[in-house]
């Protein structure tokens, strides 16, 4: 029962006169009788309970399903966020890698041999990265100055690595017969591609901290001579010397760069309306 509900049937002063209670015959005071339990009251008193009831039911329900779906995919916080949706992507992204590989294996099954020689499944497999390569080469890495690095000349662009200079070291590895490449791990196509805010790089729906690691499999002589006669690379090495940029090469006789995990369909913009041509 309600706190109202009590207040309403409680007994009042103001019903029995300002005099209280009348005298008895022998002129004592009587108490005053308590009320009787009425139906009206008991009926009262059985929905405020079924309210009450309910009102629980619905709040703890509320409750249940709150919790249940503060799962991973609605964290607290940014930090949260963006580790929970990277693993995501390295699960689904396992699960393309599974896919295209039975794709290939079926496509290799039904295509005929005498149409397509080993050799020329074996480049186009290397070229569009689907295949695991395994041979000489070397790594180049590039890392932002050091924090006790300091200079009146230099500001925060000329103490930090910057997409361009990735994209050289890659371009100077094509340039000088790479087989294969990677990027942090991560297998270098010729549609792929990254974006450098700040000192984060953003690659393949992952995000990577320098140092930057680039590895490329092919003759190392050529590597290095095509990165010693590279223009653009000439220039980082200018800041290497004046700031303190990280720079290393090195050799490796037997580099194991991974096959690509991702999705391979090109996606366009088109004109509104425009049907698909085959």
């Amino acid at each position: 029962m309600s706190q109202d509900d009590r207040s309403l049937d409680a007994p009042r002063r103001g019903d029995q006169g300002d005099d209280g209670p009348e005298p008895s015959a022998a002129g004592e005071a009587t108490p005053a009788a308590a009320p009787p339990v009425t139906r009206g009251r008991r009926i009262r008193s059985g929905i405020t309970v079924l309210l009450v009831l309910a009102l629980s039911g619905l709040m703890f329900t509320a409750s249940a399903r709150l919790a249940r779906n503060q799962d991973g995919r609605h964290p607290q916080n940014l930090t949260d966020l963006v580790q929970n949706e990277e693993r995501r992507v390295e699960s689904m992204t396992g699960q393309v890698v599974d896919l295209e590989a039975e794709v290939t294996a079926l496509a290799q099954d039904l295509a005929p041999a005498e149409l397509t020689p080993p050799e020329v499944v074996v480049n186009t497999g290397i070229v569009a990265g689907s295949v695991p390569v395994t041979g000489p080469g070397l790594s180049v890495t590039l890392d932002d100055a050091p924090p006790t690095q300091q200079s009146r000349s230099a500001n925060v662009d000329d103490l930090v690595v910057h997409q361009q200079d990735l994209q050289d070291v890659i371009n100077a590895l094509w340039a000088g017969g790479a087989e294969a490449m990677t990027l942090q791990g991560q297998r270098v196509t010729p549609t792929t591609a990254f974006r450098c805010v700040g000192n984060v790089l953003n690659l393949h729906g992952r995000v990577f901290s320098p140092p930057y690691v680039v590895s490329a499999v092919g003759d190392t002589a050529a590597l290095q001579a095509s990165l010693d006669r590279s223009p653009a690379i000439g220039i980082y090495q200018e800041y290497v010397d004046a700031y303190g940029l990280g720079w290393k090469v090195e050799k490796s006789s037997s580099m194991n760069i991974p096959a690509f995990e991702g999705a391979t369909d090109l996606r366009y913009a088109r004109v509104p309306g425009e049907k698909d041509q085959a």
